[in-house]
């Protein structure tokens, strides 16, 4: 096995401090991994022990604060969107169209939707994309359902037949 790098002595001060600053636990733990290591020399096994991350996690902190320092450690995380068409704001001006149809009275289809971002994004794409993207805008499918799923037809019939109105005046 190698010998671990060394780190700059300053590194424990500065990443003490870091430590009392921060509000947001990931972003501690992260720090806690290269401090743990300058700090008390602990091995990346023990220090992924103490925080509940993996080992290899460790290393991948530790490697990345050698390498650009402090911004590595207090950046956010991967999370986002890295193979989306259009941007959120692109989605939404799709959509102004479509809302103002739908504010009008008319129905929406998927298809017509569809149609519209394969056009601006050119290329095709999966209905669940289209789809995705309406639950993204708070767009839901609404339909209406032909008949109550508690209705008894034998009870509608009985209740149409018995009805006040129908019945022979006195």
């Amino acid at each position: 096995m190698r010998p671990r790098k060394p780190l700059p002595g300053e590194a424990v001060a500065r990443l003490g401090t870091l430590l009392n600053q921060v509000k947001s636990a990931e972003v501690f733990r992260r720090i806690q991994c290269v401090w743990l290591r300058v700090a008390l020399n602990l091995s990346a096994e023990q220090i992924a022990r103490g925080t509940g991350l993996a080992p290899a996690s460790v290393r991948c902190y530790q490697s990345r604060y050698m390498r650009c320092g402090e911004a590595a450690l207090l950046g956010v995380g991967r999370g986002g969107r890295r193979r989306q068409n259009l941007t959120v704001e692109g989605e939404a001006e799709l959509l102004r169209d479509f809302l103002a149809k739908a504010h009008r009275g008319g129905v929406m289809e998927v298809g017509e939707v569809k149609a519209a971002y394969e056009k601006v994004v050119g290329h095709k794409v999966a209905k669940s994309t289209v789809y995705r993207m309406l639950a993204r805008h708070g767009w839901r499918k609404i339909a209406p359902r032909p008949r109550h799923p508690d209705s008894d037809p034998a009870r509608r019939e009985k209740f149409k037949k018995n009805f006040p109105s129908s019945l022979p005046s006195r």
